[in-house]
């Protein structure tokens, strides 16, 4: 297969390498350049390799999976102690490389390519600084929750590893049949490869908090408790392996009995030995060096230097002036009385826009989200001249974990364009979603979100379609659903208008709640009643999303910090361009310039400006 560099000549957003400096064609490169660029060249290959190497699951992730990665279609990552340490080892070597580059050497593409990937590099290597929790910066499939605990209700193999081989593991011969199930084996090693990092970090003062504690533990003793021939883990399998090995489901029931389910044991009774020593501090302030480990969280997490207190303080200002553009539209529909947030959760209740309860309700959800998908894909080429074919599949999170995990999720699929990319739909209870926000969710996980800003990374170099920043995916996932609004889907639904302005309110409000749990030491049930009396959100939503931020310090921030960060962007292109500004030119500009820091994002505009001023 191969991965052509960026070949963005002749399309709205022109190749990153003739830039503003005023490097040449090839042709006219001086030989000097040509072997520096050979240099960067092979460094970067040789990081490629480590990531894709030390990272398994990115292999299969990427359509990456055979040839000369055919191998890693049988392994996992190695989450034991020292497998862990030998990746940290891997990383440190590859960013002394990186560091050694000369990037003023380089043409300008082939400099922004050092550049971001030096940046994510010496992100991960500062993680590995804490020697507790889990660092994923460089694991494609996770890289967006580094936390300070190896296990969590929403972090560690139980979680990742089933619905990573259900959505991501191809089976089309017995071959894949068969590393389905040595990574059903690997999986039981992940397991206890965490537990014994539950134990070290345990036993120096990681413990998670006791409400995290107790539903982790339920998620794992549900899957104790139930039958291995029910698990998704094995029902998967034996379902595609269907006419390839009849003997599939009795083989990966044997493993899930033999190997998995005693691993699943161990890992409880590790955790379970801390019931006694866990308390109820939601912060990560509570934890030695939590201070410190919070402040590199935040970078990592927004890509910015920005402190706790002045995020805290921006997501009150953002909470403010969104709530302003939604007060004279609730007061157009008769909602008069009361805060925003008040009459925001009374509008939650309205019956006209709940889904029906149980089964029939999750089949109308799907439907639901479908047409959504059908009506904006429609309208895509209005928001961009440079199209993808937002390859997706809308799938229900598994309800093996869906009580610990987020109300949606979703990413690209494969880069060979064989794998879809999937907008995960957590339907254990339909009151999770309504008619007026479920549309809002689903252009930010689907199209324009992550499925199709995902598809344009492929059109980078290999390394930089493997990279993911969090400021720049979610502020960019934002930035779809308010794409969705200017091309006026909600111009006759104005309650549809008022969910998109509730979720960026709510995104907001994640600024607020992440720096109060973290450096403000805010309690649980303080975050709790914050995020619903302000936003107006289900209660039960929002006590899911707590929880989230107490297990993913940090994460949550980068959404807001990140959207806000592109709309300054758009508005100094509007100011610097006037009449020339194209919106659908702006956009292919922010997409084709690969997911980046939110630094380099200034510069990659900054090049668009200079192109379109001619």
């Amino acid at each position: 297969m191969t991965f052509s560099r960026r070949t963005l000549l002749g399309t709205s957003a022109a190749a990153l390498a003739v830039s503003v400096t005023g490097c040449g064609k090839a042709a006219d490169t001086p030989p000097a350049a040509s072997n520096a660029a050979a240099d960067a060249k092979a460094v970067l290959d040789r990081a490629t390799d480590m990531m894709i190497r030390a990272y398994p699951e990115t292999a299969s992730s990427a359509g990456l999976d055979s040839g000369k990665y055919g191998a890693l279609k049988s392994q996992l990552t190695d989450r034991t102690a020292n497998g862990q340490a030998a990746i940290e080892s891997d990383v440190r070597a590859a960013l002394a490389e990186l560091k050694a580059i000369d990037t003023s050497a380089l043409p300008a593409g082939d400099a922004l390519d050092i550049d971001v990937t030096r940046t994510l590099f010496t992100t991960a290597a500062n993680g590995f600084d804490f020697k507790f929790g889990d660092n994923a910066m460089l694991n494609s499939n996770w890289s967006y929750r580094p936390s300070p605990y190896a296990v969590a209700q929403n972090t560690g193999a139980f979680v990742e590893i089933p619905s990573f081989l259900d959505s991501s593991h191809k089976i089309a011969n017995s071959d894949d049949v068969d590393a389905y199930l040595s990574r059903m084996e690997a999986y039981a090693g992940q397991l206890d490869g965490e537990t014994e990092r539950v134990k070290r970090d345990g036993a120096n003062g990681y413990v998670l908090p006791d409400f995290l504690l107790a539903k982790t533990l339920g998620q794992l003793e549900g899957a104790r408790d139930a039958a291995p021939e029910s698990w998704g883990l094995v029902t998967s399998v034996a379902k595609r392996a269907e006419g390839l090995d009849a003997n599939a489901g009795d083989k990966a029931i044997a493993i899930a009995r033999d190997s998995v389910l005693p691993a699943i044991q161990r890992q409880i009774d590790a955790l379970s030995a801390f019931k006694s020593t866990a308390n109820s501090d939601a912060g990560i302030w509570a934890k030695p060096r939590g201070d410190e480990y919070y402040d590199w969280v935040l970078q990592a997490s927004t890509t910015t230097t920005m402190s706790p207190d002045e995020i805290h303080q921006m997501g009150l200002d953002e909470l403010a002036s969104l709530q302003a553009r939604m007060e004279p539209i609730l007061q157009s529909i008769g909602y008069t009385k009361g805060s925003v947030g008040a009459r925001m959760s009374a509008l939650g209740q309205d019956p006209r826009y709940a889904f029906k309860p149980g089964d029939p309700g999750r089949a109308e959800i799907m439907t639901f989200i479908e047409d959504a998908i059908a009506e904006i894909r429609a309208l895509m080429p209005e928001a961009f001249e440079t199209l993808v074919p937002g390859f997706l599949e809308v799938t229900r999170i598994s309800p093996d974990v869906e009580a610990g995990a987020p109300g949606a999720y979703g990413g690209a699929g494969s880069i060979d364009g064989k794998q879809p990319g999937h907008f995960w739909i957590n339907l254990r209870s339909t009151d999770l979603h309504n008619k007026f926000t479920l549309k809002d969710l689903t252009y930010h996980e689907a199209i324009p979100g992550h499925v199709w800003q995902g598809e344009y990374t492929f059109k980078q170099p290999l390394i930089r379609s493997l990279m993911a920043f969090n400021a720049y995916s979610e502020g960019w996932a934002l930035y779809a659903q308010q794409i969705a609004d200017e091309l006026g889907v909600y111009d006759d639904f104005p309650v549809g208008r008022l969910g998109y302005l509730q979720s960026l309110a709510f995104r907001a409000c994640r600024l607020v709640v992440d720096t109060g749990l973290h450096a403000k030491r805010w309690t649980r049930e303080q975050a709790n009643e914050w995020f619903v009396s302000n936003n107006g959100s289900n209660p039960e939503e929002v006590a899911g999303e707590i929880d989230r931020y107490c297990a993913w310090p940090g994460q949550a921030c980068g959404y807001k910090v990140g959207h806000s960060a592109i709309n300054r962007l758009r508005d100094n292109a509007k100011a610097e361009l006037g009449d020339k500004f194209d919106f659908r030119r702006f956009n292919d500009a922010v997409v084709l310039g690969g997911a980046v820091p939110m630094s380099v994002l200034g510069r990659v505009i900054d090049d668009y400006i200079a192109r379109e001023k001619g």
